[in-house]
């Protein structure tokens, strides 16, 4: 008796544990918000690659790079002056290291592109995955709210910005902020994936800086 009585109870046990995390699964597919959509009063502004750029830096034990990363498209819809929505497309074959040259600079900048033959996916695998994309889902308090999407995978981030509008021309300029790369699945030399590394790995967050410049179209 007293065995069957903790069979059924084992059994409630499994079946509620399945189903909370069913539940969890459900939660973390849909944490992501969705993109805001422009109202009809939006004006549209053009981002100007030229002028826009995003800026990085990477550390590990032994010392940091830095570089920049521009920026293929992108269109900010404002509303009386204050964007309500927008995205930009990030060209990752644009990778820029700044603090190395020469052979340096080339060898590192093609191993975070991934265009080193059998070192494609250490990090960013600009072949098979050419751009990033922010989405932009909402602005509140100057924290700008939005969906990144890096080699397929999309997290949702928040960053504090200033943004300026005069005439045509709108300005916004991050606060340097980070993120962790292994969210994206970059996890080459991650020590929270790779336990054994010791001292030989390279830092899981990434600071970014996003400096952008629209103007109406």
């Amino acid at each position: 008796m007293k065995f069957t009585i903790l069979k059924i109870t084992l059994m409630a046990f499994l079946t509620v544990g399945a189903f909370s995390c069913k539940n969890n699964e459900k939660e973390s597919e849909t944490a992501l918000e969705q993109a805001a959509k422009a109202t009809e009063k939006a004006l549209d502004y053009s981002v100007d690659i030229d002028a826009s750029q995003i800026a990085w830096e990477g550390s590990k034990p032994t010392g940091t790079h830095h570089g920049t990363i521009k920026l293929s498209s992108g269109t900010i819809h404002l509303n009386e002056g204050k964007p309500e929505a927008g995205n930009f497309v990030i060209d990752m074959n644009s990778i820029n290291d700044e603090d190395l040259e020469g052979d340096q600079k080339a060898n590192l900048e093609a191993h975070l592109k991934g265009t080193v033959e059998g070192k494609e996916g250490d990090f960013f695998n600009v072949n098979e995955f050419p751009t990033a994309k922010f989405e932009m889902t909402g602005i509140e308090n100057n924290i700008v709210k939005g969906n990144l999407t890096i080699k397929d995978k999309t997290n949702a981030i928040e960053f504090p910005a200033t943004i300026n509008v005069e005439g045509d021309k709108m300005v916004l300029k991050s606060e340097t902020f980070e993120i962790d790369r292994t969210k994206w699945g970059v996890n080459f030399g991650s020590k929270s994936i790779f336990p054994s590394l010791g001292d030989k790995f390279i830092n899981d967050t990434i600071k970014i800086t996003v400096s952008l410049v629209a103007k109406k179209a």
